[in-house]
């Protein structure tokens, strides 16, 4: 939607964004449509079109702009002056074992985190994509494909449910518009909805059919009922409801990267345990008074639930740990750096 009848809003334009720009400022707003290696697709009212990437701190990833990100254009060259402030970001650590910080996508409001009535189903996963949410203070809804291929879709409705109280799970035929009509008081003019799943839930089909767009999908794999991957990068899709849709590729390694408080919101049932235990640095296995053991025991609690918090806090622990000592050094460098220059212009004189 690029033509003279469009306005900022029905691109995601509101109050928050435009506090940003100053009195008499003459740039551009613009919005991130997709991230392309060497190019960002940026579009508004009457522009759509592909500018070069810029950032003011290239040691700080999150200067980089990613999918829904704001931008003010230099009315006469159409450079990048600035990045706007951000209502929400979703971030993880990049795959592998390095440490780069990866942006998955900006100011989202609602995530529809998708899965499959199917041997895909997994809390663990979910519990994953709710820590993210929760932190960018995003609204999730769950998203349960392939509802018309199981014999008890209500079910895994109800363990996605348990998951995390007031939860707004939909279990749908991706196919099938009126299935998924469920889903459009997200979809409404000027918000913006992402997609996260791992491969093969669905996501893609579901695109198709809330947009209208064909994106290239596949079968179902007969040995393990998994489809294959085919979102290969993220874009905004337009949504006939007035909103915006973005896929994101199917993350087989999401690694949780500060999002301690998120977790806490989606564990909250085990956090407020843990204040109960008689020592404060109890690790919940075999210390006397420990409410949490007494709670499995009681069977208040899952066994299952337990262990998987006790695995995304330590991931989350260790990676944000390694994010910011990353960064602490990156900054003491910086500075080392401008002090040699500025050592360096006073022996000259300058």
């Amino acid at each position: 939607m690029t033509s003279e009848n469009s306005t900022l809003a029905d691109f995601g334009w509101n109050n928050f964004f435009a506090s940003q720009v100053e009195l008499g400022e003459t740039g551009v707003p613009v919005r991130v449509m997709a991230v392309h290696r060497d190019r960002l697709h940026v579009a508004g009212p009457a522009i759509d079109t592909l500018i070069q990437p810029f950032v003011e701190t290239p040691d700080d990833e999150e200067a980089f702009a990613t999918v829904g990100d704001w931008l003010l254009l230099d009315a006469q060259t159409a450079r990048p002056r600035r990045l706007l402030r951000r209502r929400s970001l979703f971030k993880r650590r990049a795959a592998g074992t390095g440490r780069k910080l990866q942006l998955i996508a900006a100011n989202v409001d609602t995530l529809f985190i998708v899965s499959s009535c199917n041997q895909d189903f997994n809390p663990a996963r979910l519990e994953r994509f709710l820590a993210l949410a929760k932190e960018a203070e995003v609204t999730p809804v769950v998203v349960l494909t392939k509802a018309d291929m199981a014999d008890n879709a209500g079910d895994f409705v109800r363990d996605a449910g348990k998951l995390l109280p007031g939860l707004l799970v939909e279990a749908v035929d991706a196919r099938d518009a009126e299935s998924v009509a469920c889903l459009t008081p997200w979809c409404a003019r000027g918000q913006t909805v992402a997609l996260l799943g791992s491969s093969g839930v669905g996501k893609s089909t579901l695109v198709n059919t809330l947009t209208g767009e064909r994106l290239e999908t596949q079968g179902i794999r007969e040995d393990d009922a998994k489809g294959r991957h085919t979102t290969t990068g993220r874009a905004l899709h337009r949504l006939p409801a007035g909103g915006w849709l973005m896929d994101t590729p199917g993350m087989r390694e999401l690694q949780l990267t500060d999002v301690g408080s998120g977790l806490d919101e989606v564990f909250a049932d085990v956090v407020s345990l843990a204040r109960n235990c008689r020592f404060s640095d109890c690790q919940h296995e075999t210390e006397p008074g420990c409410a949490i053991q007494a709670a499995i025991g009681s069977g208040e609690i899952e066994a299952a639930r337990i262990k998987r918090w006790r695995k995304l806090a330590a991931e989350e622990a260790f990676n944000s740990e390694s994010l910011a000592e990353r960064h602490a050094r990156a900054r003491a460098f910086g500075k080392m750096a401008r002090s040699a220059m500025a050592e360096k212009r006073a022996r000259r004189g300058e």
